[in-house]
């Protein structure tokens, strides 16, 4: 069976398509490439917003949208803060880095194992991870574009985020294993 490409899924993909974009003007020995990385990053974390809304509103939500559309946070999220850390390979942008990635990789691999229980809902999205993808959404977008507007230090304003990002990172995290623990305690 084909999976639907309506224009949420679509959107989607259109997410995980601006990921080399992102890559590449990152890379670009230019000094618009970050900020057009961040632009491009911003767009598209705007996207995970708008294909969920449009997927209810249009009442054109599927399967593959409810797998797809973490795939891409996940993957947007990933390669931007890679890049970060090779722009700033330091330990304080290093470690935040590894915490937001080690958790979204334990989440995706507990919701999997959940699910094979039967017991998926137990660590549905909350709205405290809607708040931390918020908050890491800012916090990159902030680092990538690095340079100072009215005087104002972006990156360093985005290194803050970054770290309330990590901070509702753990709390989600350890509020998908506090659900799961009887379904675990029990395997």
């Amino acid at each position: 069976m084909q999976p639907p490409l309506n224009l949420p899924n679509l959107l989607t993909l259109a997410r995980i398509g601006t990921i080399p974009l992102v890559v590449l003007c990152f890379a670009l020995p230019f000094s618009w490439g970050r900020p057009v990385a961040a632009a491009l990053f911003l767009t598209s974390s705007v996207t995970d917003w708008l294909d969920g809304y449009l997927a209810r509103r249009l009442d054109q939500t599927s399967q593959f949208g409810r797998f797809l559309d973490p795939v891409a946070d996940k993957l947007l999220v990933a390669a931007a803060v890679v890049l970060l850390v090779q722009g700033d390979p330091r330990i304080y942008v290093t470690v935040p880095a590894i915490i937001i990635i080690g958790r979204e990789i334990t989440v995706s691999a507990l919701r999997e194992w959940m699910a094979e229980m039967g017991e998926s809902g137990r660590v549905a999205v909350s709205r405290l991870g809607k708040f931390k993808t918020t908050a890491q959404m800012i916090a990159i977008t902030l680092m990538l574009y690095q340079h100072p507007i009215a005087g104002l230090p972006v990156y360093w304003l985005g290194l803050a985020c970054f770290y309330g990002a990590v901070a509702l990172t753990l709390w989600s995290m350890a509020q998908y294993l506090r659900a799961a623990w009887p379904s675990l305690i029990k395997a």
